[in-house]
């Protein structure tokens, strides 16, 4: 077994993740089998409960775990399903030792951050990595940062106790280009690797963030103050298409360079589908203007696995996405049409809390009412039925238990699932991961599956309230999706529009760039029909 362990100096938002899950996708372009791990230094237990504005979205596995956003550039660029050892925080790490301690475990000894602390973290590193020829793991933050080193002090250990043979740190960092000067400047990187040194590391390859080229003088600079080969210094250049940057670390040898350092027997790389992808996301013929209403549209992050769905359901149309981005606060009976007018499809996607609510039921009435292609993903499926009930059942006061509690008409409520994660903080239950879906064959959801039986990923706590199934289908609702013993709604539609299609699921969580998601597909499709018939 091979271990990459991946750093960052100099400043965060580098682009790590992005590195890592990179070189995951080029050695599983020569046939390498890769897996990928992320190890975050906060103390929260996960981000589940983490503001968006603060942490971007929450991405859920198939086992339901609630994890960093890198998590999802992992699964679509390596294209594997990862589990819930593959994010490990800091207050996962205390916390099991803390439940050990108190258990006995180690026999009244004093704990102490070595070796009790550091042996916990190897253990998670070790976890779940059998069947595969490379670990890629990840360490979040910035080299310096004091909740860290920790973590650090196990990466350094277990480089010794695998030995470094079986071992490789790749080291991100920023060379920053100063326009007054004209410059780009080596010396941030030259300390941040010192800083890396001090604490018992010595990185194997450094990739060089930047906005400009970086030419071969500098390499050989950073290379002789670092102490690396001069070919180990890598280019990392900001590029307009995130797909591309496999491509450009390819040409910079990154994969050769570990290939050869662990002795691996790799098959020539194969990556003529995704040459083709990138090749279609640069040269699209058409280009579909899509609205998501959030109530976090100031942070693209939080909604990040839905745009890069987007973009992945664009690629398999030839088209860009170009997203208009609107607060859910400001749509009203008044700014509806001036807001959607000119998009080619709504998509509403979930959130937790009650403000932007009633922007977001504003939404779902234009796009019914108009005809505009219409998606809701979890809360969008949720408010979707809400607005169905009160403007075309009558019932003006329905809502969610969720934002009214004493609602007379509570068409989205809480429901008790098999399966269902406690969660302390907030003392309900949330229906996380993967869950089976029965899709109706007669339906438009049947028509972009084209597939019976399906398992999607779930993070929501409400569901459709059964008693107000009956009334729902008379007035002309229809339920595509339901789970298997007929308990739980999972997709709804309407028949006569366009394509009018929610479900209480996450399928952004699934989607690929060289497998992109039905619903997506489907979605941008029909947006992409209803402007060629408006232009004609």
């Amino acid at each position: 077994m091979k271990y990459i362990f991946v750093t960052g100096g100099v400043v965060s938002g580098l682009g790590k993740g992005i590195t890592a899950a990179s070189l995951g996708r080029l050695l599983k372009a020569r046939g390498i089998r890769v897996t990928m791990q992320k190890l975050d230094p906060y103390l929260n237990i996960d981000p589940g409960t983490m503001n968006p504005y603060q942490h971007g979205e929450i991405f859920v596995t198939d086992d339901g775990a609630e994890t960093d956003l890198d998590l999802g550039h992992y699964e679509r660029f390596i294209d594997e399903s990862l589990s819930k050892n593959s994010n490990v925080t800091s207050g996962r790490i205390y916390w099991s030792v803390i439940q050990k301690e108190r258990r006995g475990d180690y026999q009244g000894g004093t704990v102490q951050v070595i070796p009790h602390i550091t042996n916990e973290v190897k253990d998670f590193i070790r976890k779940d990595k059998v069947g595969y020829d490379v670990a890629i793991i990840e360490i979040g933050g910035t080299i310096g940062d004091i909740e860290a080193l920790p973590i650090i002090e196990a990466t350094r250990q277990f480089a010794a106790e695998v030995g470094r043979k079986n071992c490789l740190f790749i080291h991100v960092t920023l060379v920053p280009f100063l326009s007054a000067s004209q410059e780009q400047k080596t010396k941030p990187t030259q300390h941040s690797v010192k800083d890396l040194l001090s604490l018992g590391i010595q990185p194997d390859i450094i990739v060089c963030r930047s906005e400009i080229d970086i030419g071969y003088d500098l390499k050989a600079k950073i290379a002789l103050f670092c102490n690396v080969p001069v070919n180990c210094v890598i280019a990392n250049l900001d590029l307009p298409i995130l797909y591309e940057i496999p491509l450009a670390l390819e040409k910079e040898g990154l994969a050769e360079i570990v290939c050869q350092r662990f002795e691996l027997e790799a098959s020539e790389p194969d990556l003529s589908t995704w040459i083709d992808m990138v090749d279609t996301l640069k040269n699209p013929k058409r280009e579909a203007r899509i609205a998501i209403v959030g109530k976090y549209a100031a942070l693209r992050d939080a909604y990040l696995s839905i745009v890069e769905s987007l973009v992945h359901g664009g690629a398999a149309n030839q088209s860009s996405i170009a997203i208009e981005w609107i607060d859910s606060d400001d749509v009203t009976d008044q700014t509806a049409h001036e807001l959607f007018s000119d998009v080619d499809g709504i998509l509403v996607p979930g959130g937790f809390g009650v403000r932007g609510i009633e922007g977001k039921i504003e939404a779902a009435r234009y796009a019914r009412q108009n005809k505009i292609p219409y998606f809701g993903i979890c809360l969008g499926m949720q408010i979707a039925i809400v607005e169905f009930a009160r403007h075309v059942m009558g019932y003006q006061e329905a809502n969610s238990v969720e934002f009214a509690p004493d609602t007379p008409y509570p068409v989205i409520t809480l429901t008790r699932v098999s399966g269902q994660k406690a969660n302390d903080r907030f003392g309900g239950t949330m229906r996380l991961g993967q869950y089976p879906c029965v899709i109706d064959e007669q339906s438009k959801a049947y028509a972009c599956y084209q597939a019976s039986l399906i398992y999607e990923r779930h993070r929501h706590r409400y569901e459709v309230n059964n008693e107000y199934r009956e009334a729902l289908i008379a007035a002309g609702l229809v339920l595509s999706g339901v789970s298997p013993d007929d308990h739980l709604v999972e997709i709804i539609e309407l028949p006569d529009h366009p394509w009018y299609i929610a479900c209480q699921f996450h399928p952004e969580f699934k989607s690929r760039p060289n497998r992109p998601h039905p619903l997506f597909t489907g979605f941008v499709a029909v947006s992409l029909a209803r402007q060629a018939n408006a232009r004609s």
